[in-house]
């Protein structure tokens, strides 16, 4: 089973679901050269968001905690703790920031 982002019109491939580990995050480099963080919660449900860091700009959204709040998944920025939702890419902390999330699927190969 592979886990895929959905980017503009057509499905990316990302890599295999066996190598993400429940609870923690990994970087996904993509086609145009940006970084998506995919995460695999613990009950199973994938999400990929930016990895980059609105508030200071770095790839690191990837090595965040996963968590939630008010039944919302979020990753938490392992520099200045902001928490974003998994599933927009809003920021609890600041209505006014959001990151791109990416549509996932599982499906059948690559």
């Amino acid at each position: 089973m592979t886990l895929q982002l959905h980017l503009d019109e057509s499905w990316f491939p990302v890599c295999e679901l066996s190598r993400l580990t429940p609870g923690r995050g990994v970087a996904a480099l993509l086609p145009d050269g940006r970084q998506a963080a995919v995460f695999l919660d613990r009950s199973g449900g994938a999400y990929a968001i930016d990895n980059r860091d609105p508030f200071t700009g770095a790839q690191v959204l990837s090595r965040g905690l996963l968590g939630t709040a008010g039944g919302r998944p979020f990753v938490a920025s392992p520099l200045l703790k902001q928490r974003f939702d998994l599933e927009t890419g809003r920021c609890l902390d600041d209505d006014e920031v959001t990151v791109r999330a990416y549509p996932v699927r599982i499906g059948a190969g690559g």
